[in-house]
């Protein structure tokens, strides 16, 4: 690398100034701030511990509603809205979570939560729960070995009709997608395909209503993939690591939902403790903002994982609740934050 004083004086005789370096993250100037809305209670473990939320709305009573998330060094906790804990599962390593409701359990309709689990290093596994709404209470069903993937990492569920896929996103960039049977008193899954990504993944969602998959490749971008588990495999990318709309590492992503096909993908810009969204429509850039202090609940920092729900959760929350890791929530440990979705889409100027 030359010296700084000699890059300047190349500028200085070349009469202009150059940009900055394309490994230099810069922040738009339109970035936007949003308040954050509540917190929830932080997890009892130290350091890097919390990851990944998941929501669970209550049809007839959307206040009572819940939020799972993973502290990924003991296992699973059950917020409600107020943010406060309500149960805890110790569950292992599990890192990231996601939940559909109306599954049949056993032969009845119940509330399927399910994580990557890496417990033990080499013997990945599917981490399946039952989600108790009225006592908000997890009760475990099964890990079901994934015998392809040494430590599954990046997790989401997708449900095409009455069946209920898993893909498991692997460190080193592998994609699995696995078949999930909880009908019977025995849980099983079954690998149905392969995909494959070229570097460290992790974070990714599903959307049900278009069959479409979105992967983050944490140094690289975002990638969407055919989510039918006869479709391609081949990724199509959305959006690059560029150091200014997304900054390295790209890490959780979420969909913001809008009638039949519509609404945003979101994802987390951990780099610059940031997120940014596209238009599910046309792929098109819309903005970005940052989650920022509001009275005595503090913004967020380093964010891992997030999850955005558009139904209405009661007064304040008419138009839907955002879930965002904190990976600095000192003096305490990591916890979630809550953001209401009206006031980024206010913020950011969108309808």
């Amino acid at each position: 690398m030359r010296p700084i004083l000699s890059t300047i004086a190349i500028f200085m005789l070349a009469g202009c100034m150059a940009p900055p370096p394309a490994s230099v993250a810069t922040a738009p100037a339109g970035t936007a701030s949003v308040p954050a809305w509540r917190e929830t209670d932080a997890v009892t473990s130290a350091d890097d511990a919390a990851d990944d939320p998941a929501i669970w709305r209550n049809k007839k009573d959307p206040v009572r509603s819940l939020i799972v998330a993973t502290d990924k060094k003991q296992g699973l906790n059950v917020y409600g809205l107020d943010g406060k804990l309500r149960s805890t599962l110790p569950a292992g390593r599990v890192n990231n979570v996601d939940l559909r409701d109306g599954v049949r359990i056993a032969g009845r309709r119940g509330v399927l939560v399910a994580a990557s689990d890496r417990s033990t290093l080499g013997d990945g596994r599917l981490a399946l729960f039952s989600l108790d709404t009225a006592t908000a209470t997890l009760t475990a069903l099964a890990r079901l070995p994934i015998t392809e993937m040494r430590e599954p990492y990046g997790f989401c569920l997708y449900r095409a009709g009455e069946q209920v896929y898993a893909f498991v996103v692997g460190k080193d960039g592998a994609i699995l997608q696995v078949k999930v049977d909880t009908e019977q008193a025995q849980p099983a899954a079954t690998i149905v395909r392969r995909m494959k990504l070229q570097t460290q993944s992790e974070g990714c969602v599903a959307d049900d209503r278009t069959g479409l998959l979105y992967v983050a490749e944490e140094d690289v971008g975002i990638w969407r993939f055919d989510a039918s588990p006869t479709g391609s495999t081949e990724p199509v990318k959305l959006a690059g690591d560029d150091g200014a709309r997304l900054v390295a590492d790209a890490e959780g992503l979420a969909i913001a939902a809008e009638g039949r096909r519509g609404g945003y993908l979101v994802a987390s810009s951990q780099g610059d403790s940031a997120y940014a969204i596209w238009r599910l429509s046309d792929d098109n850039y819309v903005g970005r903002f940052r989650i920022v202090p509001a009275g005595e609940v503090d913004g967020t920092s380093d964010t891992d994982g997030i999850e955005i729900a558009t139904a209405g959760f009661g007064p304040g929350l008419e138009a839907g609740l955002m879930v965002a890791q904190d990976g600095d929530n000192a003096p305490h440990a990591q916890n979630f934050k809550l953001v209401r979705w009206a006031d980024v889409k206010k913020a950011l100027g969108i309808r």
